[in-house]
């Protein structure tokens, strides 16, 4: 129960909370889960009466998985803290007018997070994840009363802003579930992400993680999204996300020397069973050294590294995704161009098989095979 003495302490914007909990956040986001929710847990006993140890600690779970969405296995115990915190805010917002904008920043960003799980592409809950949406925002509203949260209010409102326009843009189909939100604002949005990206504490790290892939694949400014890879993963190195991204924007803005070195750690670090780095991660780094082998034409090499790439996308079930399916087309031009035709033919059917008719990767097989048949 709510004490007395504590009523006038505003958790979200206390400097001595925040030096509490600013290793904490640190370990959390390095992927150092075990330390992280020992603090967690202290401020859970501490200020049991209040929403942010539980979604702290819900924070933590969405983490785990973070690498590997396609990974259920933390879904319900991520779900469950995200219900606890929206429990505890409401109990906050309903008995304590002095807490309420705070608890609403907390039930909105309960429920966005819940979206955000719930409209995940391997989970595809459209009308659980509307229905958050609609919660968070509403919450939203609640918090642009005041001020004196700021720019940590901010994050929920830049998303919401930038996604709202982007989503009808990009899936007309799911306009009928938006007809009851009103229009955002994407460019207000980006601006309000740089703003709490600066300026934040508690949501700085996850408005980065939102803006860098903006940045990268909405807006086509991959420097920017670059330099804030490689300040996450320098910031936090042992978190296999931000390093998988860095190895990816080192690849996509043509650094190949270090993305080698990068991606190479990345397999290194899956092999030695390291917290968080799991074959979904090597996947991609897997890709990418096959790349820059056989842009040295480096083949034997080339080759090793996209067969890694095509297994581990099949112990995933992840064979309707680019990276299998052009790692399959680079094997099928190695074996091509080292004159086993037999062999090509086999990963340009495979392509076939695999991909859908409209891909690109569809069409770039078809013709291949056509190219094989008129050389027999």
């Amino acid at each position: 129960m709510l004490q007395k003495k504590d009523t006038t302490i505003i958790l979200l914007s206390d400097l001595a909370i925040q030096l509490e909990c600013t290793q904490a956040l640190n370990d959390l986001y390095n992927f150092k889960f075990d330390k992280a929710e020992n603090q967690f847990r202290y401020l859970r006993y501490k200020y049991r009466w209040h929403p942010m140890p539980y979604f702290l600690m819900g924070l933590i779970e969405w983490w785990k998985i973070m690498p590997n969405t396609k990974n259920e296995q933390y879904d319900e115990i991520f779900l469950a803290y995200m219900d606890s915190t929206i429990m505890v805010a409401e109990n906050l917002y309903k008995k304590y007018p002095q807490h309420k904008v705070e608890a609403a920043f907390f039930l909105a960003a309960a429920y966005g997070f819940k979206g955000r799980l719930y409209s995940d592409e391997y989970r595809k809950q459209w009308r659980k994840a509307a229905v958050a949406g609609k919660n968070a925002l509403d919450y939203l509203e609640v918090c642009k009363q005041s001020q004196h949260l700021s720019p940590e209010l901010l994050f929920g409102d830049a998303l919401y802003n930038y996604f709202s326009v982007w989503v009808p843009e990009n899936y007309p189909a799911l306009k009928p579930l938006l007809w009851f939100f009103p229009k955002g604002d994407k460019k207000l949005g980006l601006q309000q992400l740089k703003e709490v990206s600066y300026n934040a504490f508690y949501t700085r790290t996850e408005a980065m993680v939102w803006l860098m892939r903006i940045l990268n694949n909405y807006e086509n400014d991959n420097l920017r999204a670059f330099q804030i890879s490689e300040y996450l993963y320098q910031t936090y190195p042992d978190n296999p996300f931000f390093h998988r991204y860095y190895a990816r924007m080192l690849y996509a803005t043509g650094r190949f020397a270090l993305a080698e070195i990068v991606s190479k750690q990345i397999l290194a670090r899956i092999d030695s069973g390291m917290t968080g780095y799991e074959i979904n991660t090597g996947r991609y780094a897997a890709f990418f050294l096959g790349q820059i082998y056989e842009s040295r034409r480096q083949l034997d090499e080339a080759r090793k590294y996209y067969q890694l790439c095509v297994d581990y996308a099949e112990k995933l079930d992840m064979e309707d995704s680019g990276y299998y399916l052009y790692s399959l087309i680079a094997l099928g031009e190695i074996a091509e161009y080292q004159g086993n035709k037999t062999e090509a033919k086999k990963y340009f059917t495979q392509v076939r098989k695999k991909a859908g008719r409209k891909d690109e990767a569809f069409k770039e097989a078809k013709r291949r095979l056509k190219n094989l048949d008129k050389k027999d």
